[in-house]
């Protein structure tokens, strides 16, 4: 079986911090520099800036968070967040979302997790699978919640968003 594969990852020590803004959702679209080297892997260019616009992305901005499928097929989204400590936080959220600039074919979350706190930082990894097709943008959003479901800007110091598309799925 063939698989086209995109491999992200973002980490505060080469990165520098990545300042967590709430959308109108209620979560933050994690965003990834455009480079290629340890752990990053996208010979499909599906993280490339030219994705999306007549105009280049530039890490950070919002379409630095996208993974844009090069093939029609089954989608595996593998994710991985650290978050630091922080007792403001009660749970922390992470959803896989197509199009989560509404740019395409319109915003639709799946795969959604919601975790309560455990004692110190926050290490937490997050599968999820399903048809992808190019044209429709994927990303991963991340949310932590303080008492009264109130949004907390927890830094995050790692993440990694990964995509295996298995192109040939059989058909009856």
């Amino acid at each position: 079986m063939s698989t086209a594969i995109c491999s992200l990852k973002w980490e505060s020590a080469r990165s520098g911090t990545q300042r967590i803004t709430y959308d109108p959702d209620g979560y933050h679209l994690v965003r990834f520099p455009y480079v290629t080297g340890e752990e990053q892997y996208d010979p499909w260019k599906m993280h490339d800036p030219a994705n999306g616009s007549g105009a280049a992305s530039r890490f950070p901005d919002p379409r630095s968070g996208l993974i844009w499928p090069s093939h029609d097929g089954w989608g595996v989204l593998c994710a991985m967040v650290f978050w630091q400590a922080d007792t403001r936080a009660h749970e922390y959220r992470a959803r896989f979302v197509r199009d989560p600039l509404n740019a395409t074919t319109g915003y639709n979350s799946t795969g959604t997790t919601d975790i309560q706190t455990t004692r110190g930082g926050q290490y937490r990894t997050y599968v999820w699978q399903m048809f992808v097709h190019p044209g429709t943008p994927l990303g991963l959003k991340i949310s932590a919640r303080g008492t009264g479901d109130t949004k907390v800007a927890v830094p995050i110091f790692l993440a990694e968003f990964k995509l295996a598309i298995h192109t040939d799925v059989v058909r009856p």
